[in-house]
């Protein structure tokens, strides 16, 4: 009696076990995997991680306002605000001209040279440097798995967001075990201007001679070619 009575006591407690056996019946008896820490995460939002300072990799920019992708390798060096893009090929376009792309932020100049002729233009640079990682004032936005089961990575994402005051004109989107960039967005009066997409990193610069202009370069024109004939 004593212990009938105790059960019936405590309907909670019992319906909380039928629940629980329930979930384990529906998981086939396996312990539930915890979700990424996101917006609804208890505890403080984390601190921004550091991002690899130099690297090699590829990414795809969309241009919004033209709906137009480019797709390019990339060498990267942080500390020496230098950034290097080579447009690749994908197939045979028509009238298409490729470029590489030779930014070299502490000279305040940009080279654009024409991959199969070696054209050069020198075009001055008026924009400030603004490096691949997560300013130390950005706003936490989201925690979250790309991928599936058994085939994903846990990503943070970041703004430059400022709750009450601002809305965002930047989203990063980096891993969180070694904070590689996934993806950037730019926006401006409202709309988004461009989002680029980064895969294929290695850390480190392989050939540091890339960022040294050609030649070429040395009687290069003051205006931007177009990559159309």
């Amino acid at each position: 009696m004593a212990r009938g009575g105790g059960c019936l006591g405590q309907p909670r407690r019992r319906l909380l076990l039928l629940l629980l056996g329930g979930l384990l019946c529906l998981h086939g008896g396996a312990p539930l995997a915890a979700a990424p820490q996101g917006r609804a995460g208890r505890g403080p939002p984390p601190a921004p991680c550091q991002a690899p300072r130099q690297w090699e990799g590829r990414t795809v920019a969309y241009d919004h306002s033209s709906g137009r992708n480019t797709r390019a390798a990339v060498s990267y060096d942080g500390p020496n605000q230098r950034l290097r893009l080579l447009e690749e090929r994908k197939g045979l376009i028509p009238c298409k001209k490729f470029f590489e792309y030779i930014f070299l932020y502490k000279d305040a100049v940009m080279f654009q040279i024409e991959q199969v002729t070696k054209l050069c233009s020198k075009i001055a640079l008026t924009e400030p440097w603004d490096p691949y990682d997560i300013p130390d004032n950005s706003t936490y936005e989201d925690q979250y798995y790309i991928g599936g089961p058994g085939d994903e990575i846990i990503v943070q994402e970041w703004s430059d967001r400022k709750p009450a005051r601002k809305f965002e004109s930047w989203v990063g989107v980096y891993t969180v075990k070694d904070c590689y960039p996934v993806q950037e967005t730019y926006t401006k009066n409202y709309s988004v201007t461009t989002s680029t997409r980064f895969f294929d990193l290695q850390l480190g610069i392989t050939d540091p001679s890339v960022f040294t202009p050609p030649s070429t370069c040395q009687e290069a024109q003051p205006i931007k070619m177009k990559d159309e004939c």
